[in-house]
């Protein structure tokens, strides 16, 4: 009980259970309420309370389970990235090599090479 008089109830997260989703049966087992809605602990609840709780305790399951599926995403395009990354890094790799056995990327090469080499006459 709080100072208030209301019931505290815990609520488990979707991580805590073994198949990694709750259900709304073992919900309403922990929380003491019925699937109408009802309070079984507290027969002298007030019935608009309890809607209001119930409401709540959907929305909860609601945004929880939103929440698993946005770690999902989040896990897929996390995994997405690195393999566009290591695809990246093979084709730069790729690139490199052509430019390397290229000719016309060569003789840019050694063009500037002989400039930079090369004495100008009388010094």
């Amino acid at each position: 009980m709080t100072d208030r008089g209301e019931t505290m109830y815990s609520i488990p997260l979707s991580s805590d259970s073994d198949s990694g989703e709750l259900s709304h049966k073992n919900f309403l087992n922990q929380t003491g309420l019925s699937s109408d809605g009802f309070n079984i602990l507290d027969p002298d609840a007030n019935p608009d309370e309890l809607e209001e709780k119930q409401r709540l305790i959907n929305q909860v399951m609601e945004l929880q389970n939103t929440l698993d599926d946005l770690s999902s995403r989040v896990d897929s395009v996390k995994e997405e990235n690195l393999k566009l990354k290591s695809e990246n890094q093979v084709l730069g790799q790729y690139i490199e090599n052509l430019m390397t056995a290229s000719s016309v990327f060569q003789a840019t090469d050694a063009k500037s090479k002989k400039k930079s080499g090369k004495k100008k006459p009388g010094k």
